[in-house]
């Protein structure tokens, strides 16, 4: 899935030993660098042949009016897209007055390495000039996620051979509204490719409007109000220049680029280095003047600090986040790789998000326009919640300060509580396209379960009462509302339904109760209950605060409870499995086995309503509700319902094949976890789905972690319990990670024949193993024999399996691919029997009377 001649196996490090311009914008994202704040695309110093000259600070963006074709009460209006804040990254160097360009020049020696211990991007170039000079330029490259508002970068030029003149041309410039020699912002220039809605909005009008710009020595300052959405920006950079060689500097600053030029005269052999500091600060509406101010403190204290401790101070930094973090895969560097490439994305995408939302791509590019979606809540904080609570615990007050949007949402759609966006920077809701959008009602229950997840992990009851109650109460107030029950004839409520919502599937859209949303809305009606019903007998005074913050009736609560007891679990005796929802069945079986690879993805090749009319997913819907409920499922309804819906899903969603792997290893499909598994490994290192180009799909590599560590490891904590029941795949001998519970490290080892949890510092830990039980105290290790690794199942679910099979009516399922009659002759129907083409004789044409 990955050329290992170009980036060979290193267990530490991405490694790239040579370059290429056929996946620019691939690389770009492998090799970007962010700090959950902050992010920078690996684009090469020399700013020249980029797919996308990227830098993005989280939350930082426009926003526009939604223009649809057809309007209607309800839908969205005002759109929101991340911008390409200023880019500080250029470094040129020229020797001889000739520029180094890596595509065409005579490169000796190459190598660019992202390395995981340091938290730096590395890149060696040896190169011999026109004129025969050989050259060796090291860069290095470092967004610090202790000083959140700061990136270095680092430029070293040795002339091996001989004297010659050497010019370092370091630049800032507004790619967003500006040009350079080297051609226009991508934004301008990405007109091409076709349709794809997973892509970034494109703006066409100026968005950043100059404010105070000036140069103070080898200092430069540019900074921006954005045009709509009267956000600011400031760029504050500042050069030191180390070297025993005569040199001069000049300087030039214009509204959308500053330029520090140094001039060398380098001898034979005497590096000379040149260190870029620059300092981002945005706001929602602060002056850009004050913005600039910071930026200066921000660099006069790294200053004084010395560049070497910034650098020291982020190996330490990433020392401790693979202490409590790395998952180890035994055996197998290349898994262990990319395991961590995936691990350390999550680290790029959330730890100084500091109350923002956590990106689709994170800070890694463009796609998806910056937006935060619910993958956050059941892919991501996952990861966060086991390992950095507290990066968890910011993610969820993002949440909590878009309760107010949220709460006009819902009164937009006629419902009580709160309706949080499907996708949104400002927490308005940014989805033009309501069935797969607004429609995903689910996402509130997602918050919810995140929520109660984080809670019962950490123990951080004061977070959950002081301010994230709001959010599990004005959640259930939805459901109530949203939801409506079907009465007995003697009047009596019987069943509680939801309709009109969309599920995680978006090949499937507007249905009425949906499996996933339903049990979802159970839990989330569940939890609501339980935390208001916890708060009024343990804690007086922050009951009270709550009740008269939310209005609070006391009799909601049991309105929860009873709808929550009563919700419609769809289920089909004859099939013996769950339904997607109440109609899924009745479609007709789409035959993904047959259908031409030119044709995949779905969505970028057939109008949603072809899709819409078949049994066919982007992704797991039913099987995500199987793991993440999966305590209110047999173990036989999991194998029957992964078994018919997994011949069905596409995979054409990234955040499918994690979710495929964690129930494949469980029900004992081990063989096809460790596939699902390298895909979702794979996806951006292996470009996939040929968009990595746009970003990191964050919510896949957060996904690998669960994989892992519930989908291999085992590890559940259904109800608050934690439990294990592992499934080693058979060519691993050993798998390790750490998991934190109620603020106790857990150190997690599992060999084919025994698990073993070393308790660190901390309270002692209940869990069980395959239904024992067992405690762990601080500094104990408890070792638990195990029988085998659960049940084995060869092979896979074919689409074969579900053919022939009868529906509740008594039809037949069978398998097809959409038909054009460009293609196909009409197929007409006489008596019971579908032929292609006309009867020979000219017979009735319709069906026999």
């Amino acid at each position: 899935m990955i050329d290992r001649d170009r980036f060979p196996v290193d267990p530490w490090r991405l490694v790239e030993n040579h370059t290429s311009l056929e996946d620019t914008g691939v690389t770009e994202t492998l090799f970007s660098l962010g700090n959950g704040y902050l992010g920078l695309r690996g684009n090469h110093p020399e700013g020249r042949q980029a797919h996308e000259h990227g830098t993005f600070v989280n939350g930082f963006h426009e926003v526009f009016p939604i223009r649809h074709a057809e309007q209607a009460f309800g839908f969205a209006e005002t759109g929101q897209t991340i911008i390409n804040a200023p880019d500080a990254k250029v470094m040129r160097v020229y020797v001889d007055d000739e520029p180094l360009a890596l595509d065409v020049d005579d490169v000796r020696e190459y190598e660019r390495a992202l390395d995981f211990r340091t938290g730096v991007l590395t890149r060696h170039v040896r190169w011999m000039t026109p004129s025969g000079k050989d050259v060796v330029i090291d860069v290095d490259r470092m967004v610090s996620f202790e000083e959140k508002h700061l990136a270095v970068m680092r430029l070293t030029v040795t002339v091996l051979n001989s004297d010659a003149p050497v010019t370092v041309n370091c630049q800032v410039i507004n790619r967003q509204d500006g040009e350079d020699v080297y051609g226009g912002a991508y934004a301008k220039k990405a007109a091409g490719g076709g349709f794809d809605p997973r892509k970034s909005d494109k703006m066409h009008d100026r968005v950043l409007q100059p404010q105070e710009y000036w140069q103070d020595g080898g200092r430069a300052a540019l900074s921006y109000r954005v045009t709509a959405s009267g956000m600011t920006i400031a760029v504050v950079a500042d050069h030191l220049v180390e070297t025993d060689n005569e040199y001069s500097a000049r300087s030039l600053v214009e509204p959308d680029i500053a330029k520090n030029v140094f001039r060398v005269q380098a001898k034979q052999g005497v590096p000379v280095t040149i260190t870029k500091l620059v300092s981002y600060h945005t706001s929602r509406g602060v002056p850009a003047r004050e913005l600039v101010d910071r930026g200066r403190r921000t660099l006069d204290r790294v200053r004084a600090e010395g560049v070497q401790r910034q650098y020291d101070r982020q190996a330490a930094w990433c020392t401790a986040f693979w202490e409590r973090s790395d998952v180890e895969i035994e055996g197998h560097d290349d898994l262990q790789q990319a395991t961590r490439w995936c691990l350390w994305q999550l680290a790029q995408a959330a730890a100084r998000a500091d109350g923002q939302g956590v990106p689709a791509k994170g800070v890694s590019g463009s796609g998806y326009s910056g937006h935060y979606f619910w993958d956050t809540e059941i892919y991501v904080l996952p990861f966060l919640t086991y390992t950095t609570p507290l990066w968890a615990r910011n993610a969820l007050r993002m949440r909590y300060l878009m309760l107010p949007a949220a709460r006009r949402r819902a009164g937009q759609l006629n419902e009580a509580g709160a309706l949080f966006p499907w996708r949104t920077i400002n927490g308005e809701e940014a989805s033009a396209y309501y069935a797969a959008g607004t429609a995903q009602y689910h996402i509130n229950a997602d918050v919810s379960f995140a929520l109660a997840k984080y809670v019962r992990a950490t123990g951080d009851d004061e977070f959950l009462r002081r301010e994230a109650v709001d959010i599990a109460v004005e959640t259930a107030r939805l459901w109530a509302t949203l939801g409506f029950w079907r009465f007995t004839e003697h009047g009596d409520p019987e069943v509680f339904h939801i309709h009109g919502v969309t599920g995680p599937d978006e090949y499937t859209t507007v249905v009425n109760d949906n499996l996933f949303t339903n049990v979802m809305a159970r839990f989330n009606l569940r939890f609501a209950a339980r935390v208001v019903r916890e708060m009024a007998q343990q804690d007086g005074p922050d009951y009270a605060q709550m009740v008269d913050r939310l209005s609070l009736d006391p009799a909601e609560a049991d309105a929860w409870e009873a709808a929550a007891e009563a919700m419609h679990i769809p289920f089909s005796a004859g099939l013996g499995i769950h339904p997607q929802d109440a109609v899924f069945l009745e479609r007709e079986v789409w035959d993904l086995d047959n259908t031409p690879s030119a044709q995949r993805p779905l969505l970028l090749h057939f109008h949603p309503l072809v899709i819409y009319r078949y049994q066919v997913l982007k992704q797991a819907d039913v099987v995500l509700a199987l793991f993440l409920q999966g305590n209110h499922f047999t173990a036989e309804e999991k194998l029957a319902d992964f078994d018919y819906y997994d011949p069905l899903t596409t995979g054409d969603s990234t955040l499918s094949a994690v979710v495929q792997s964690i129930l494949a290893a469980e029900v004992g499909y081990q063989d096809l976890a460790l596939e699902y598994f390298r895909e979702s490994i794979f996806v951006d290192l292996g470009d996939l789905h040929n968009n990595a180009s746009d970003g990191v799909h964050v919510a896949s590599a957060g996904g690998v972690w669960t994989a892992l560590v519930s989908g291999f490891g085992g590890m559940r904590d259904h109800v608050g319990d934690l439990s294990f029941d592992p499934r080693l795949p058979a060519d691993w001998p050993s798998l390790s990670y750490t998991l934190h519970w109620q603020g106790t490290p857990l150190k997690v080892r599992i060999t084919a024949d025994e698990l073993r949890i070393t308790a660190g510092e901390g309270d002692p830990v209940p869990f069980s193993v395959r239904g024992d039980g067992y405690t762990v105290a601080a500094g104990e290790t408890v070792a638990v024999a195990l029988r085998g690794q659960g049940p084995l199942r060869a092979g896979r679910p074919t689409i074969g399996d579900i053919g022939e099979q009868l529906r509740e009516d008594g039809t037949v399922l069978s398998a097809s691919v959409p038909v054009t009659t460009a293609t196909t002759s009409i197929p007409i129907i006489t008596g019971a029997v579908p032929v292609a083409g006309h009867p020979a004789d000219g017979a009735n044409l319709g069906v026999d009377s």
